[in-house]
């Protein structure tokens, strides 16, 4: 099926020779090729697989989805694509990602450090360790140059020293293991999640509207969304989950010329509030877990894309100055403030607070501001 040009001729042609440069760059490497006659009307992948020789078609799938191959010049992420006879389609296959994460000069906030642990405050925007499409630039890769070679290797060459995460953009308090044995005992902490012992995790959340009581609990199952596979779901058959939960704030729907409306004040309970602060505390640790959870109550997180984009029409319902807080947020609204353990060796009970990052406290102060 590959006509004039094919990986093995790679450096003959002008196309040819833009992909060597690319190569030689470190960036990737990218095989070009002609699609013959008997490529017409085949699927693109089927067609990658007979045309480039060295990828199977696994491989070219996962490059086609993560957009790293044109046709005609045109990125196509979609594997079924039907290609025509004469397309000149291109792969660009990123360099070897290195098998163990490197040290990274990033700023890290630390609360806490001696010989077994560190706590820090993770900001926004920070991935934990390495992964497809974030390889670099981790809190991994920052912990590796602040702590050298004895961070715990338990958790794998990708993961020292981690037990627990947050989400990329959720800001807060974690604590990792800088040697084995740390790791061991603060993993079986987590395990537990405070049945025997005194770990304590807690977040402030801020969300759409309001619980209509003070407090409770949300006792559903979260497995992977059924068709999103990079989202999960509260599902039947899922990991059993719980949070519990407090409202702490109601802020009250603003009205138009900046007055609170009718009904609008908090203490009438005649209009339901505009958004709460809510806290929450974890009885099991699962994935996106707080932010499954208050969605499938019907208070997604503020800022939430992937578990509210359904609320965005509600933000008509706050004040100009929170509307303009909230979309600076540009991430969830979720703040991890509070973290209790044991530590690993003594056993002393710790306790760490966090104050709101300053993105989340001016969403606060100006939805208390009405």
């Amino acid at each position: 099926m590959p006509d004039t040009t094919t990986p093995e001729t790679i450096g003959k042609g002008a196309a040819a020779t833009d992909a060597v440069e690319t190569a030689e760059a470190g960036t990737a490497a990218v095989y070009t090729a002609t699609l013959a006659a008997d490529a017409d009307g085949v699927r693109l992948d089927r067609a990658l697989a007979a045309a480039v020789g060295g990828l199977s078609r696994s491989r070219l799938k996962t490059l086609i989805l993560a957009g790293r191959v044109t046709v005609g010049g045109r990125t196509i992420c979609d594997p079924g694509h039907r290609v025509n006879a004469g397309d000149t389609v291109a792969v660009a296959v990123p360099e070897a990602e290195p098998a163990e994460p490197q040290g990274e000069d990033i700023p890290l906030a630390v609360v806490y450090e001696d010989d077994d642990i560190v706590v820090i405050d993770k900001p926004r925007g920070l991935v934990v360790h390495p992964a497809a499409g974030n390889w670099t630039g981790t809190l991994v890769n920052a912990l590796i140059a602040h702590c050298g070679d004895s961070l715990s290797g338990v958790g794998g060459v990708r993961r020292p020293g981690i037990v627990h995460r947050l989400d990329k953009d959720t800001t807060g308090l974690m604590v990792v293991a800088k040697n084995d044995h740390a790791h061991q005992a603060l993993a079986a902490q987590f395990a537990d999640h405070g049945r025997s012992g005194p770990l304590q995790r807690g977040y402030f959340a801020f969300v759409w509207g309001a619980p209509d009581r003070p407090k409770g609990m949300i006792d559903k199952p979260i497995d992977r969304h059924p068709t999103i596979r990079d989202r999960m779901a509260v599902r039947a058959g899922g990991r059993a989950a719980i949070t519990l939960w407090e409202v702490l704030e109601r802020y009250p729907a603003h009205a138009p010329g900046g007055a609170v409306g009718p009904g609008n004040h908090r203490k009438s309970g005649r209009q339901p509030p505009a958004a709460s602060l809510v806290e929450c505390r974890l009885m099991t640790g699962r994935t996106h877990q707080i932010r499954v959870h208050l969605a499938a109550a019907g208070h997604p997180l503020l800022g939430d894309d992937t578990y509210g984009p359904g609320f965005r029409t509600k933000t008509a319902l706050l004040s100009p100055p929170a509307q303009s807080a909230l979309g600076a947020l540009s991430r969830q609204a979720l703040h991890a403030y509070l973290l209790v353990i044991e530590h690993p060796v003594t056993g002393e009970e710790m306790e760490f607070r966090s104050e709101l990052p300053p993105d989340l406290a001016r969403l606060r102060l100006m939805l208390q501001n009405g």
